[in-house]
C-alpha cells in the first residue's frame, strides 16, 4: 500500500489513483461501456459506476437569486435589496474579452470537449505529480458550473455549502453525471452564460454583472481586456485575488490571464502585452444593500414594504414559502411612496424635531379613496447607533412598529362624535360639560354588560375656564374632555366600537380596542398609519381605505419575467355621507378657531384634531385636505419623557400641545406635499350656532345658577348633575382630581388591560 507523507496528505500515488480513477469513470460513462476490474484502481471505476448510476436523473437547477429593486410611484429606485448581488445577463450583454478570458484561464479546451476533459485531467495529473502537490485543477467550466448549482441551491446553510464544496469522490462524482445531462440538454453558450451568471467574484459580487458594477462601475458588456482579465482572474480565489486589498497579487493574477489568451491566440502579444501595463483603473461602487441605504429618508417605508410581502398570504401561503421568494429576489417592487411627499414629510421633520432630541416624531400621508400610503418618515433615521432606530413609529407591531402604538389623546374625539351622528344625534347636541367629573357610570356595552365605575375615576378638562354647556361644534373646537365623556356615557359604547371598527382603527397591537369610555379621551395606542387612513375616510365622505404600499410587482426568473399578485386596497363605508360632512365641517372650526389654528393651510380647504395625552408623554396632530390625509405623532418611545419645559427641535417649549409641534410639522409638510396640486373641496353642511334663551352658562337650562358640589357639578335636576339636561354651576373646585397614568413599560409589550380610565384627551 503507497505511503502517506508526512503531515497525513495524499501520497502523489494516492491523487493520481483519485485523478485516474475519475477519469476512468468519465471515460466509461462517456462511451457508455463499463470497463473490467483490474487491481485497486479497477475496483473504485467499478464502485464509482455503481453509485454514478444509482443518482437521479436530473439535476435541479434552483433560480438564481438575484437582488431586488423597490422603486417609488415614478419608477425611481428607492433600495436594493438582496441575500447575494447578482443580476443576470445573457451573454450578448457580456464583454466578448471577458467571455474568452474566463475560457482561456479556467478551461481552455471547453469547446474541444465534452463534460469531462480527459486530456485536461492527464495533464493536470502530469503537472501534480511533477510538482508534488495539487498545483493544476481539471474541472471543466461545466463541472464548475454544477458545482456552483450546488452552492446556490445550499444558501446560506453553512452545513449545505460545506457539503456542496466538500472534495470528495462522492462530489465529483454526481458532478460528473450532472454535467453530462447539462452539456446535452444546454449547449456551450448557454453554460457559458449561466457560469458566468452564477460565479462568485468577491466583495459580496456574484455574476458578471454585479462584479463589473462593484469593481469599475459599469455594465458588463463595457469592459476592456484588462478589466475582463481581471475579472476572470478573480474567480479562481475572491478573497487572494481581491484588487481592492491585494492589488499586488490581482494584478499578477491579471497578467496571468492575459499571457494565457495570448498564447491561444484570443489576443496579440502586442495587445496582452500594453493590456499588462495598464493599472488596474478600479472605481469601485460600494455595496448597498438593504432599506437602510433608501433615499429620501424611504428606510422605514421600505422596511414596511419588505414586511408587507412577508406577512400578507398573497404572497404564499407560508412565512417560509413568502421568505423564500424573497431571498431569491429578481423582484422589481412599484411601490405607492410620492418623492414629493415623501421629500416634503422628511424635510418638515428635519426642521421641527432634531434626531438628538429626547423625544421622536413620525409623519405618514395617505390618500383619501384609495388607500396608497405616499409618504412616512420620522426624525430618528433607521439604523443601529445613536440616536438611531429600527422601529418604525408610525406603524403597528405586525408591520415593525412599537408593540402598542401610541395613546392618541383627543385626535380620538372625532370618532366619538361620527358614533353619536350616526346614531342620530344631532350636531347642535348639548351637554353640561363641567370642568372635572367623574366617569358616569353606568355605561351599555356590546355584550350587553355594562360598564361600572367601580373606582370613582374621575376626568377634568384642560383648563377651569372650560366647563360647559358646550354644543357639539365649541366642544370639537376647544377639545373639551368632559363633553366626549358624556357624549359616550349618552350613545353606549357599542356604537363607538362599530365606528372603530369600520375604520380599522385598533391597537398597535393589533388588539380590537377596549369597551371603556376612556377610549373617548385616546386612552389606548394607535399607530400614526391607522390614525391616517381613519382620518381619511373622512376625506372621501365616509369610505374606509385598507392602507396599501405596493403597487405591482414583477420577477425575474433567468431570463424570463413574470407578473405578482399584491394586495388590493378595499374600500367599505364606515359612515354616512351626511356624517362624515359633519364631521369635516367640525373640524374645519378646530383649525379655523380652536386647537388646532397653528397648523392650519391657507390654500385650500383642510380639517383637522389636535391631541395631548397625560403628563404630556404623547402630542399629536392628525389633519387632512379632500386629497390627503396625514397624522403626526411627537413624543417618547418608551413614554418616559414628559414634554415639559422641554426643547425640541432647537425651540423651547414650556408644555406641549398637539397644535404647537406636531401641528406645524403636519402644515409643512402637507404644504409641501400638495405644493402645485388642487386638493378640491369639502363637502360641509351648515351647523347653526344660535342659543335659546336662558340657555348659556345656566346649570338648570332656566338661566338660574344652582351653585354646585364641591366638584364643580350643578345639580341642574338632570342625570348625573344635570349631564343630559342641565348644566354645571361655577361651584367650588375641592380638590385636585386625580388622573390615571400609563405604565412606563407600555411599549415594551408588558403593559396590562386595565379598565382604560385616564384624562388623556388634552388639547
Amino acid at each position: 500500500m503507497p505511503k502517506k507523507r508526512s503531515g497525513g496528505g495524499l501520497s502523489t500515488t494516492q491523487q493520481a489513483a483519485k485523478f485516474l480513477g475519475v477519469s476512468v469513470l468519465a471515460g466509461a460513462v462517456l462511451a457508455g461501456i463499463a470497463l473490467p476490474a483490474v487491481g485497486a484502481l479497477g475496483l473504485v471505476a467499478k464502485g464509482s459506476v455503481e453509485s454514478f448510476d444509482e443518482l437521479p436523473a436530473n439535476l435541479k437547477t434552483p433560480p438564481l437569486s438575484q437582488r431586488t429593486s423597490i422603486l417609488d410611484a415614478n419608477g425611481h429606485q428607492i433600495a436594493s435589496v438582496y441575500s447575494r448581488d447578482r443580476t443576470v445577463v445573457p451573454l450578448k450583454s457580456i464583454s466578448p474579452y471577458l467571455q474568452k478570458a474566463i475560457v482561456a484561464i479556467e478551461d481552455s479546451r471547453f469547446y474541444e470537449h465534452g463534460a469531462v476533459d480527459l486530456k485536461g485531467i492527464l495533464r493536470a495529473l502530469n503537472k501534480n505529480a511533477q510538482s508534488g502537490g495539487v498545483s493544476q485543477g481539471a474541472s471543466t467550466l461545466t463541472q464548475q458550473y454544477v458545482k456552483n448549482v450546488f452552492i446556490e441551491e445550499a444558501g446560506d446553510d453553512p452545513t449545505k455549502v460545506a457539503e456542496a464544496t466538500q472534495q470528495t469522490l462522492g462530489r465529483k462524482i454526481r458532478e460528473l453525471k450532472y454535467a453530462i445531462q447539462v452539456e446535452e440538454e444546454l449547449g456551450k453558450k448557454k453554460i457559458l452564460e449561466n457560469y458566468l451568471n452564477i460565479t462568485f467574484f468577491g466583495e459580496q459580487a456574484y455574476g458578471v454583472e454585479a462584479a463589473s458594477q462593484r469593481y469599475f462601475s459599469q455594465h458588463a458588456k463595457d469592459l476592456t481586456l484588462p478589466q475582463a482579465a481581471l475579472l476572470a482572474g478573480i474567480v479562481q480565489s475572491p478573497t487572494f485575488y481581491d484588487p481592492m486589498n491585494e492589488p499586488e497579487q490581482a494584478t499578477e493574477r491579471r497578467n496571468v490571464v492575459l499571457e494565457r489568451m495570448a498564447e491561444l491566440g484570443d489576443v496579440s502579444q502586442a495587445e496582452a502585452d500594453a493590456a499588462k501595463k495598464t493599472p488596474l483603473g478600479l472605481k469601485a461602487t460600494q455595496p448597498k444593500n438593504g432599506c437602510i441605504t433608501a433615499t429620501k429618508g424611504a428606510s422605514f417605508f421600505c422596511k414596511y414594504v419588505e414586511k408587507v410581502f412577508l406577512g400578507d398570504p398573497v404572497f404564499g401561503r407560508t412565512r417560509e414559502e413568502r421568505a423564500k421568494i424573497w431571498n431569491q429576489g429578481g423582484l422589481t417592487i412599484r411601490t405607492t411612496l410620492e418623492p414629493q411627499a415623501q421629500e416634503s414629510v422628511q424635510e418638515s421633520l428635519k426642521d421641527h424635531v432634531y434626531k438628538s432630541d429626547k423625544v421622536a416624531a413620525a409623519a405618514t400621508l395617505v390618500e383619501p379613496g384609495t388607500g396608497k400610503i405616499l409618504a412616512m418618515g420620522q426624525s430618528k433615521p433607521y439604523g443601529y447607533g445613536k440616536n438611531e432606530t429600527e422601529i418604525n413609529y408610525s406603524v403597528g407591531s405586525d408591520r415593525g412598529g412599537s408593540n402598542f402604538g401610541f395613546p392618541t389623546g383627543s385626535t380620538f374625539k372625532p370618532f366619538v362624535a361620527a358614533a353619536a351622528l350616526e346614531q342620530g344625534r344631532p350636531p347642535t347636541q348639548e351637554y353640561s360639560s363641567p370642568y372635572q367629573m367623574e366617569y358616569p357610570s353606568p355605561v351599555q356595552t356590546c355584550d350587553g354588560k355594562q360598564w361600572v365605575n367601580t373606582e370613582s375615576a374621575r376626568l377634568e378638562n384642560e383648563s377651569e375656564s372650560e366647563h360647559g354647556p358646550y354644543r357639539l361644534q365649541e366642544a370639537m373646537a376647544k377639545s373639551v374632555n368632559t363633553y366626549f365623556v358624556q357624549m359616550i356615557s349618552d350613545i353606549g359604547l357599542c356604537p363607538v366600537m362599530k365606528m372603530t371598527d369600520g375604520l380599522h382603527v385598533v391597537q398597535g397591537n393589533g388588539d380590537r380596542l377596549p369597551q371603556v369610555p376612556a377610549i373617548a379621551l385616546g386612552s389606548k395606542g394607535i399607530s400614526p398609519l391607522t390614525m391616517a387612513s381613519a382620518y381619511a375616510a373622512f376625506a372621501s365622505r365616509g369610505m374606509y381605505c385598507t392602507p396599501v404600499a405596493i403597487e405591482s410587482i414583477t420577477q425575474k426568473v433567468g431570463d424570463q419575467q413574470k407578473s405578482l399578485e399584491v394586495p388590493k386596497s378595499t374600500c367599505s363605508r364606515a359612515m354616512s355621507e351626511k356624517t362624515a360632512d359633519t364631521i369635516n365641517t367640525l373640524l374645519q372650526g378646530v383649525i379655523d378657531s380652536g386647537t388646532g389654528q397653528a397648523a392650519g393651510l391657507k390654500d385650500r380647504d383642510n380639517a383637522g384634531k389636535t391631541g395631548t395625552t397625560d403628563s404630556r408623554k404623547n402630542a399629536w396632530f392628525v389633519g387632512y385636505t379632500p386629497t390627503l390625509s396625514g397624522a403626526v405623532w411627537v413624543g417618547s418611545a418608551t413614554q418616559k419623557v414628559e414634554m415639559t419645559d422641554i426643547t425640541i427641535g432647537g425651540r423651547y417649549h414650556a408644555q406641549v400641545y398637539g397644535g404647537d409641534t406636531p401641528g406645524p410639522i403636519w402644515k409643512d409638510a402637507m404644504a409641501g406635499a400638495l405644493e402645485g396640486k388642487d386638493s378640491g373641496n369639502f363637502h360641509t353642511v351648515h351647523l347653526p350656532n344660535d342659543k335659546k334663551d336662558g340657555d348659556e352658562g345656566d346649570g338648570d337650562g332656566n338661566g338660574n345658577d344652582n351653585g354646585g358640589d364641591d366638584n364643580g357639578n350643578g345639580d341642574g335636576g338632570g342625570f348625573i348633575g344635570g349631564f343630559l339636561n342641565g348644566g354645571t354651576g361655577d361651584g367650588g373646585n375641592g380638590g385636585p382630581a386625580p388622573t390615571v397614568s400609563f405604565p412606563d413599560n407600555l411599549f415594551q409589550g408588558q403593559g396590562n388591560g386595565g379598565h382604560g380610565n385616564g384624562t388623556g384627551g388634552r388639547r
